[in-house]
């Protein structure tokens, strides 16, 4: 099997082994257990951590159901990390050594790190930084939950937050702790340092601990996503500020509506909770959620979207080419043409893949009746494919037919972006023996 095909049926056996959990196993309801068709949603949504939920994950559930869709969207989360991590280790060598040669201005090839060792390192990585949320969140909670109850929901959010999951055991997600900056901080901080990606994170460790005794410096890979991950965040948080001050932030204090306008910038990219609620904000409001929606995390991360570098490797492909500069150049090095051609390809695909899925929802919305308006079914299709888990209310709504659509595009969305990169690059690096002859198009 190739990579690509390995990473796509470890995530559909997972998907299939949790749907037969969710019907098989006894004490995961508190009352009537889930239909086939739901079973399915509930373990596509929580293996490709995107959130979406058809039934209330703190009332429908027992302890132990919760616990075995924590065990989903875990194992989700990491075969995420670790698969995509030594995808890509295996297609071009590890990014950061490899890059990080690069920009040094070393004549010489870092040896590649073992994917055994690779792996150990994402697992700790992980377990890390789920350990310290989940401690920060019970320090935090206790007061309002108590000394024991507040033990489960904080590992439970610590886990789903990092994994960029969405799930929640309180059913108005985090909307009661939208008086509470402390649990906005801990969720943002662990849903941004889960998104940023493995190969990131690791270099910023290692120059944190290694400070003064090495001479090495951040990859071009980790300054775009460093650099276009702020920028997102600081935009988003300046309009969302401006766009709901008086809307669905009005009544709170001036310390809560930032910190909640700046969780509207967190919670798209692509964590799924949420503070206020969607579906009364206003429509400004919600396209520019879908915007940052479709971007997503960064590369080996557990978020999903087309990706930070995807979207950045654009903009610096338009700025070169206004300044009829015949290559993409960021931190004083050029981009290779096949990494834009990769990002170019991936942004239209994923681009045609929502389009058509819109469309379909919105097609077979019509025919049996659901009578959303279109900026809903566009939200709800984008929050799917980009496994945001965000919603106006649709979700719940849905009919049979159009919850299957909404599977196809969780799973497209977590599967595909990945698997097209990787075929995109063995294609490429396929050299033929000849090629056609060029002729011009009109563009424009």
């Amino acid at each position: 099997m190739t990579s690509a095909e390995l990473f796509v049926g470890s995530f559909l056996g997972l998907i299939v082994l949790g749907t037969l959990a969710l019907k098989v196993l006894p004490g995961l309801y508190t009352g009537e257990p889930l239909g086939w068709s739901d079973a399915v949603f509930t373990a596509t949504s929580a293996v490709c951590v995107t959130g979406l939920i058809v039934v209330d994950t703190a009332t429908y559930f027992t302890w132990f159901g919760q616990a075995v869709l924590l065990a989903l969207i875990q194992l989700g989360g990491l075969g995420m990390l670790v698969l995509t991590s030594v995808i890509i280790t295996a297609l071009g060598g590890r990014p950061s050594l490899r890059s990080e040669a690069v920009a040094a201005g070393s004549r010489h090839m870092v040896p590649h790190i073992p994917a055994r060792r690779l792996i150990l390192d994402i697992l700790r990585f992980t377990f890390f930084f789920e350990a310290a949320g989940a401690v920060l969140l019970y320090i935090v909670w206790a007061p309002r939950l108590g000394l024991v109850g507040a033990i489960w929901p904080a590992i439970f959010h610590s886990v789903s937050a990092f994994c960029n999951a969405g799930f929640s055991t309180n059913t108005s997600s985090l909307m009661d702790f939208q008086d509470s900056p402390a649990t906005i901080a801990v969720i943002s901080l662990l849903v941004v340092t889960g998104g940023l990606g493995f190969i990131t994170m690791e270099e910023i460790l290692h120059l944190m601990w290694r400070r003064g005794k090495t001479t090495r410096r951040l990859s071009v890979h980790s300054k775009l996503v460093l650099v276009t991950s702020g920028v997102l965040l600081a935009g988003g948080w300046l309009l969302f500020a401006v766009f709901e001050w008086r809307g669905v932030l009005a009544g709170m204090s001036v310390v809560d509506k930032l910190a909640n306008s700046f969780f509207m910038s967190v919670t798209p990219r692509t964590a799924g909770y949420n503070t206020i609620d969607y579906g009364a904000a206003s429509d400004s409001t919600n396209f520019l959620t879908i915007m940052l929606m479709m971007v997503g995390g960064s590369p080996g991360s557990t978020a999903g979207g087309m990706k930070t570098t995807t979207v950045a490797l654009l903009g610096l492909l338009a700025w070169s080419r206004l300044r009829s500069q015949p290559t993409a150049t960021f931190a004083h090095r050029s981009i290779p043409e096949a990494t834009i051609q990769r990002a170019t390809g991936l942004f239209v695909i994923a681009t045609g893949i929502v389009v058509v899925g819109v469309f379909v929802l919105a097609f077979v919305g019509d025919v049996v009746g659901e009578g959303q308006r279109f900026l809903v079914r566009l939200f709800e299709a984008a929050s799917a494919f980009n496994t945001v888990g965000l919603t106006m209310g649709l979700t719940t709504e849905l009919s049979v037919a159009s919850r299957w659509i909404v599977v196809f595009l969780m799973f497209a969305g977590r599967t595909g972006p990945l698997s097209i990169a990787a075929a995109l690059i063995v294609r490429l690096s396929r050299k033929g023996k000849f090629r056609l002859a060029y002729e011009d198009v009109v563009v424009g």
